[in-house]
């Protein structure tokens, strides 16, 4: 790399002992360490945004930009790029993590024409190509921006002009030929504007079912051209759309099953638009992963007294517990992993606070992770959550749970055996137990 972009800091090294000044370095997160049959890193399999991590400004509808990066200084759009990606890599080697994530407008940028953009786009992923072969670094997922032009401001898969829909599939077209030839190990759909502002003007069956189809061609064109990654659906109840249809993990899979697509999608949530649904941080995650359809996670937290996607890095040790616990019990997340959605705050103005916060958000997952193994492995936890459901595992509860038995039988159940006992539900000891862990 021509140019180091954080000379003044080191690969951040693992010092469990470190004090509470020292904050460019990892207190918890051991890559190497084995925990329930695997490294750190491969159950955590961290990832770095280039968006809000090399793109963004800190510029709000309030404000300018106040985040003035070298590398966008000076030089053309492609020259930025170049400088920009290196930037990236310069940061991903001395983090230590091994998975980047991107749009297809974040690494390189649109042209006036869409043979221009893609031109572009080759010569970006070509350089970028080149270093993640120097470095071992990966692409997590690829992404298409498909909300942030003009062109898009209703929608595209669900526009009602076909002009605009056929433009978003060409993007996607090339997005996935990118995803291909940079070893993307997931591809991402992010419908920012796949929603609606007035019911008035808007077919609701119509979008929904040119959705289905747009996506339906994404799954031909992967197929066609070998492309062997994992495609994931992002749910956001809204902004910028007042209401977007793939509002949460419960709405995505029932869309996803009524179209016949779920056998070739799962979810990647963001617990930030999982609270601005009105749902705990956890609640996606968890329900995502009952259905086998949990893929990846972009984690990050917002602030739910507020009514917006405010994408801070995660610092809640119990968030990223129950978390952790749930990606161990359904076996890992691979191939997907936890890419940090978030950005430095935009008075957070220093180089430096770009390794703070990725170093503390990655060491509270690796928290997370110790607390989650402790929690399994002890089964104290689980043994109560078994006895809470003992009645389903004999008798009348077991032809329940298998679904074999009928009304009738349950009607005979009730004559022979009367009203049911009130049983405590115990909440606050399942709390106070699950605390003890932290």
């Amino acid at each position: 790399m021509s140019t180091e972009y954080f000379r003044d800091i080191s690969k951040i090294p693992y010092s469990p002992s470190a004090g509470a000044k020292d904050v460019l370095c990892f207190k918890h997160y051991n890559a190497g360490e084995v925990l329930h049959g695997r490294t750190m890193e491969d159950w955590l399999r961290f990832s770095v945004c280039y968006w809000h991590t090399f793109c963004g400004t800190g510029a709000d509808p309030f404000g300018s930009p106040t985040l003035h990066r070298p590398w966008n200084e000076g030089g053309s759009a492609m020259e930025t790029a170049k400088k920009r990606l290196h930037a990236a890599f310069e940061f991903f080697t001395k983090l230590g993590v091994k998975y980047y994530t991107f749009h297809d407008r974040d690494m390189s940028p649109e042209g006036s024409t869409l043979e221009e953009s893609n031109r572009n786009l080759d010569e970006m992923t070509d350089l970028a190509l080149e270093l993640q072969q120097q470095t071992g670094i990966r692409v997590l997922w690829v992404t298409c921006n498909l909300f942030a032009h003009p062109r898009y401001m209703n929608g595209a898969s669900t526009n009602p002009d076909c002009h605009v829909l056929a433009y978003a599939a060409a993007q996607l077209k090339k997005g996935l030929d990118v995803a291909k030839k940079l070893g993307a190990e997931n591809f991402v759909f992010w419908g920012g504007r796949e929603g609606f502002l007035s019911i008035y003007n808007t077919d609701v069956a119509a979008e929904l079912k040119h959705m289905a189809n747009f996506f339906k061609m994404a799954v031909a064109y992967k197929d066609k051209i070998g492309l062997k990654c994992q495609f994931l659906i992002e749910p956001k109840p809204k902004e910028p759309c007042k209401h977007q249809y793939d509002y949460d993990a419960m709405s995505v899979i029932g869309f996803l099953k009524h179209y016949g697509l779920d056998q070739h999608f799962k979810l990647n949530i963001e617990p930030n638009h999982t609270t601005l649904a009105g749902h705990a941080y956890e609640h996606d995650i968890v329900m995502a992963s009952v259905f086998d359809m949990l893929g990846s996670v972009d984690s990050n937290t917002g602030s739910p007294d507020l009514g917006w996607d405010t994408d801070q890095f995660p610092m809640d040790i119990r968030n990223t517990t129950v978390v952790m616990k749930t990606v161990i019990e359904q076996g890992g997340l691979q191939p997907g992993g936890l890419n940090f959605d978030a950005k430095v705050r935009r008075e957070s103005t220093d180089l430096v606070d770009l390794f703070i916060a990725h170093i503390g958000a990655m060491d509270a997952f690796a928290r997370g992770l110790r607390n989650a193994v402790r929690i399994i492995e002890e089964g104290f936890l689980d043994g109560m959550l078994k006895d809470r459901y003992l009645s389903f595992r004999a008798g009348i509860g077991q032809k329940v749970d298998e679904g074999r038995a009928t009304l009738e039988e349950l009607e005979d159940f009730i004559k022979q055996n009367g009203e049911p006992s009130v049983t405590s539900g115990q909440q606050e000891k399942y709390e106070s137990v699950f605390n003890h862990y932290l």
